[in-house]
């Protein structure tokens, strides 16, 4: 099993695209850009899709995959052009493990495989030998069990990092991430801190079946009393990680299977991110697009056809999914006037919904359009690589999104 999931490369992340149909309904603008029609459509990655054609309803047909677009892609984190080491995600997450089990000697980990066998995905690679089988516990096969055994150890002052092999299998732990890691440091009066992290493999990967293709976000962002963060580049991988580990909160830090090959060139100098700060990924004027994990490299291609065709989007990667960063995106909406959100997570009780909701309770009179949120398919993950890709949304849905948004 092991050996299959570290086949599976960061190249596949960018899937090919994919024939929707689009539902459309009319509204009227209080301010529109110019020469644009005030229609606007809604694109859900579960509409009926078009036999025998790569048109998303006609206008995005041809996806420019090598555009050079006119702004930044990553202002923020790009740091290409500076002194620093080249990593993949995967050790760019176990360099910031590292450095704060060699900075904190009450740092540990604990989950199945990832002591000498490095992990499935090899983030724990080399650990287990610089520091001991009591840092780098192997587990049995018991979410439940290990999970609970995390959080009392943090409860002693111990700070755990509790790897899941793959994060659907830790709704086994469910009863003990919540009732126990998010509510123990209320239940205790305060007597109890959970400086704990949670983190592993989740999402859509290739064909690895429905059990293996879970979302877990849209369950844990209601427990009330933990974090939740996700890694999307080298750069803050390495960045969330630290700081999740150094938080005395509980925190979940969510990672993509299709990313943990893609490289980056990160600092040499020791750095923190904030588990509370989204990332202004390319600044634009048009519309902004609110994305995270594997979806941020979705926009990012769709961006580049946009480009070409005469749109400006503000992509911002949300990092933060719980709580929301609600300084970066209502400035970004002050600007834009309309709201794009893609998400990985299912449609019903997803991420985006809550999203929606705290955007039209905090800026609905900034909006001059209704928010359009793109998620996956309400359907367990099929196998079968093609019909895996309809239930995740895609590029030119993407764009036809935006052009209608923007008319």
């Amino acid at each position: 099993m092991a050996s299959i999931f570290q086949g599976v490369g960061a190249a596949t992340a960018l899937s090919s695209s994919t024939s929707f149909d689009t539902k459309k309904f009319h509204f009227s603008t209080r301010r529109s850009l110019p020469e644009r029609k005030t229609s606007f459509v809604v694109v859900r990655s579960g509409a009926k899709m078009n036999s025998g054609s790569n048109r998303t309803d006609g206008r995005a047909d041809h996806l420019v995959t090598n555009a050079v677009a006119t702004k930044s892609d990553n202002p923020a984190a790009s740091t290409a052009s500076k002194p620093g080491h080249e990593l993949l995600l995967f050790e760019a997450l176990r360099e910031g493990l590292e450095e704060e089990m060699e900075r904190d000697a009450r740092v540990c980990v604990m989950g199945e495989d990832v002591g000498h066998y490095g992990g499935s995905y090899k983030v724990t690679k080399g650990l287990a030998d610089k520091y001991g089988d009591l840092r780098v516990l192997d587990t049995p096969i018991a979410e439940n069990s290990f999970t609970g055994m995390g959080i009392g150890a943090a409860m002693t002052g111990l700070r755990p990092i509790i790897e899941g092999m793959n994060m659907g299998f830790l709704l086994l732990a469910f009863n003990q991430i919540s009732n126990n890691c998010g509510m123990l440091h209320y239940t205790s009066g305060g007597q109890f801190k959970i400086p704990v992290v949670i983190r592993g493999p989740g999402g859509v990967g290739r064909q690895l079946g429905a059990e293996h293709s879970q979302r877990l976000e849209s369950y844990f962002q209601s427990i009330p009393g933990i974090q939740m963060v996700a890694c999307s580049t080298p750069y803050n991988a390495k960045g969330l990680m630290k700081a999740a580990i150094r938080s005395d909160n509980p925190v979940i830090l969510f990672e993509h299977v299709l990313l943990y090959n893609l490289k980056e060139r990160i600092p040499d100098e020791e750095y923190v991110l904030s588990l509370e700060e989204a990332e202004m990924v390319r600044p634009g004027e048009h519309v902004t697009i609110l994305t995270y994990s594997r979806m941020r490299y979705h926009v990012m291609q769709a961006a580049k056809t946009l480009v070409n065709k005469g749109y400006d989007p503000e992509v911002i990667d949300i990092r933060s999914l719980k709580p929301f960063d609600l300084y970066t995106i209502g400035n970004s909406i002050k600007k834009t006037h309309r709201v794009l959100i893609v998400e990985e997570c299912m449609r019903t009780g997803g991420i985006g919904a809550s999203l929606t909701a705290a955007i039209t309770e905090n800026f609905h009179d900034y909006l001059d359009a209704p928010i359009v949120c793109l998620s996956s398919q309400d359907v367990p993950t099929p196998y079968a690589g093609t019909l895996e890709e309809w239930t995740v949304v895609q590029p030119p849905q993407i764009v036809a999104a935006v052009e209608q948004l923007c008319r």
